[in-house]
């Protein structure tokens, strides 16, 4: 397989012919985006990921800080690289910083490991919207940035207008894409605690917000299910752990029974 040429346009790969399947963008993608959490990989785990799932894979983020503690950084980060897999840091690693005041040593992070993309959010911090988005139009000069919208505080619940604001306002500043939040579990932000798609929430934020250009955190199956038959196979889709990665595109497919019949009709 070529999926590991950095910058190739590069088709979802089928080992035989089957009708009736949507249609896939193709590497690199614009829709139909898959963010992985690396929460801690090896480096024998990113090799096998990136040989079983590469393709598939279209951006990974480092959870939260926890690049700040993993071992062999450099070569992990190689090895993405390599296999044309952008990588950037988890957005809690920006707060770290700016919350202790060096938001000028991030940005020279960014430098030194190279990285394309930076995470922007303000999920376990306190800080002005037009700080951040201040920040957004800062760091919009040096790499591409992905912001993250909604509170990792359970108890904070955003109307759907606030929501829309805070999304427009963050990608008038520069904001390649706006993550809707939910954590690693899945059970914040557009999810009740219970797991549950907050529907009213993304009905509402859909009328503003062109669906591209949000990632939508969907770590559950049930969740991703939920919003590929809402807008469909190229739905963005983040916060998907390593192992998930082809049952998810099985899923976008149309071809594991959870979406079986979505697909054989269109």
């Amino acid at each position: 397989m070529n999926f590991n040429i950095a910058n190739e346009v590069i088709a979802t790969p089928m080992n035989y012919p089957l009708n009736n399947i949507p249609e896939r963008t193709a590497k690199p993608r614009n829709r139909g985006i898959t963010m992985v959490m690396d929460k801690g990989l090896s480096l024998r785990q990113v090799e096998d990921f990136i040989e079983v799932a590469g393709p598939y894979a279209d951006l990974v983020k480092l959870g939260w800080a926890t690049s700040f503690v993993t071992p062999n950084l450099d070569e992990k980060l190689r090895l993405y690289r390599e296999a044309g897999i952008p990588v950037y840091f988890g957005g809690t690693l920006f707060e770290a910083f700016v919350v202790r005041k060096q938001f000028d040593d991030y940005r020279r992070i960014l430098d030194k490991y190279q990285m394309e993309y930076a995470e922007v959010s303000d999920g376990s911090i306190e800080i002005g919207h037009e700080e951040k988005c201040d920040y957004i139009r800062a760091l919009s000069d040096q790499v591409t940035v992905i912001s993250e919208v909604g509170s990792k505080d359970i108890t904070k619940i955003f109307a759907p207008y606030k929501w829309i604001q805070l999304m427009s306002a963050e990608i008038e500043a520069g904001a390649w894409k706006v993550i809707a939040e939910s954590r690693e579990a899945g059970n914040v932000g557009i999810y009740r605690d219970s797991g549950e798609v907050r529907q009213g929430l993304i009905d509402e934020i859909l009328t503003q917000i062109p669906e591209d250009r949000i990632i939508f955190e969907a770590p559950q199956k049930a969740q991703q299910v939920w919003f590929i038959k809402l807008i469909g196979a190229n739905v963005n889709l983040g916060n998907i752990a390593p192992a998930e990665i082809i049952p998810l595109e099985t899923l976008r497919l149309g071809i594991r029974s959870d979406t079986f019949d979505h697909f054989l009709n269109q």
